[in-house]
């Protein structure tokens, strides 16, 4: 669930006065670290692919359906974990997208259909309680 304008806002103002406090922690922060854990994220869902299919092939050897269901269940589980882990991996040497004012500037293509709808709700509310 995406953060609402208020909490974007609440969230900048944390981040600069991390920065403006500590900011040898905060680059500390800001950088591999993001990086470390996406990768080992990707890596374990690789890891708990094979035991899907390991589960998979079991069950198909022991005939219990039911084993093969949770090994394929399993597979479905880790692939879709290690896409998403993989995609929000920053590149090495690219900062990580934070909260800040470069999160705003994304093209039109890439906001949701789930933003768009939000962003129309809120803008009706808005309208209804300024009249």
């Amino acid at each position: 669930m995406p953060l609402s304008e208020h909490e974007q806002r609440m969230l900048e103002q944390m981040e600069r006065a991390l920065y403006a406090e500590d900011p040898k922690f905060a680059s500390a922060l800001e950088g591999s670290g993001l990086r470390t854990y996406t990768r080992r994220r990707v890596y374990q869902a690789v890891a708990g692919f094979l035991v899907g299919i390991a589960l998979l092939m079991a069950g198909m050897v022991a005939k219990q359906v039911w084993l093969s269901v949770v090994g394929f269940l399993v597979m479905l589980g880790c692939a879709v974990l290690a896409v998403t882990g993989w995609r929000k991996a920053p590149k090495p040497g690219e900062q990580p997208s934070s909260g800040g004012p470069h999160a705003r500037r994304q093209p039109r293509q890439k906001r949701s259909m789930m933003n768009r709808i939000e962003e129309r709700w809120q803008r009706r509310r808005d309208e209804q309680g300024g009249h």
